[in-house]
């Protein structure tokens, strides 16, 4: 796109007026004059002049032309503009997606959802997400993991680490939430940037050592009961009825944080702590970003029905972190059945390679 004519002469006057070969005080020549110079019309010049004097470098008078202000400093050595060179940064390496996952599905998803729903993508998330999305992910969860969750209770968002400071406005800084150790290095990075006061607790064979967990006296457990990073760990299913157990005690919460389970598992995907809850306590979590792509940052929570009211009452100011279109292209991704059939193909895949 050319540079406009009026604004190209700008840069050239005002150029001439930093590095002092228009001095302060001085007067500039006329609009005709300068048009002359120039090779452009007047109206050219007058809107050049009209940048500079909106910017303060030339003022006005009438019947008497266009003056340089003296602005005090202006015209030290330091202030002639450099010769500036910008140093573009390469391109990202090009990376796999990390499953072969197939873009064309994806890309196929994004034309239809952009054919279908037009305007429609320009209207402003709730901030607990789209009920698209929200729908989606309920009826995939109960389909394919068996687990029920009203859509009202799933909140949408750009990824787990968004996930666990939403958590912690949700449920305080002022608690105290324990943590797998060791565990992932961005839980506990979160919760310390969040305020939150945290207690790491020693992992065996099974999960948590039961002695670490009962001596403690925290508030939150945040766990990730299938393949924990970086142990490998999986909790048994007493480990999770042991946690499930620990919450049933005063106004404790569990975090269930589930981001490997899906592309990992062979078969049905084992119990989560959700699905096994019958005390409301658990606030599970998972994302897209293993089973789809890193680059998607896309996940979701499933807060307990006792958490609704406060969640509403803390994060209304706040916006939803996933745009419009993300939300509707995902949604459809799922509901047409392209998410299981990547997941089935994905985990055969693997289990041939082993």
């Amino acid at each position: 796109m050319s540079e406009k004519k009026y604004y190209k002469l700008y840069k050239e006057i005002k150029s001439k007026i930093l590095n002092g070969e228009y001095k302060a005080n001085e007067k500039l020549p006329s609009k005709r004059v300068m048009a002359d110079k120039s090779g452009c019309s007047t109206i050219t010049v007058e809107a050049a002049y009209r940048s500079l004097i909106d910017e303060g470098y030339i003022t006005s008078k009438e019947r008497s032309g266009f003056f340089v202000n003296d602005i005090e400093g202006l015209f030290d050595a330091s202030n002639v503009l450099p010769s500036y060179k910008i140093e573009l940064l390469k391109d990202e390496e090009q990376r796999s997606a990390g499953h072969d996952f197939e873009y064309s599905v994806w890309f196929k998803t994004i034309r239809k959802v952009i054919a279908d729903n037009g305007e429609r993508l320009f209207v402003k998330s709730p901030n607990e997400g789209c009920a698209v999305l929200r729908n989606a992910i309920a009826k995939y969860l109960l389909r394919y993991r068996g687990m029920y969750a009203q859509p009202e209770r799933i909140i949408i968002g750009s990824g787990s680490e968004q996930l666990y400071e939403t958590v912690v406005r949700i449920l305080g800084a002022d608690k105290k939430y324990g943590i797998e150790y060791p565990s992932y290095s961005q839980i506990e990075t979160v919760y310390n940037d969040c305020g939150a006061n945290i207690l790491k607790l020693e992992m065996g064979d099974d999960g948590i050592k039961s002695d670490a967990l009962q001596k403690s006296d925290i508030d939150i457990l945040h766990v990730t009961p299938f393949h924990s990073y970086p142990t490998g760990v999986t909790a048994t299913v007493s480990k999770r009825y042991e946690y499930l157990k620990w919450a049933q005690k005063g106004e404790r919460y569990i975090v269930e944080d589930d981001f490997d389970s899906e592309f990992f598992m062979p078969g049905h995907p084992i119990e989560s702590l959700y699905f096994l809850d019958k005390n409301d306590s658990v606030i599970y979590m998972n994302t897209f970003s293993k089973s789809l792509s890193p680059s998607m940052r896309m996940g979701y929570m499933i807060l307990p029905e006792s958490l609704l009211e406060r969640y509403n009452e803390k994060m209304k100011l706040y916006s939803c972190t996933v745009p419009v279109l993300d939300q509707y292209v995902l949604a459809e991704f799922i509901s047409s059945g392209s998410f299981e059939r990547h997941l089935n193909r994905m985990r055969h895949r693997q289990k041939v390679t082993r």
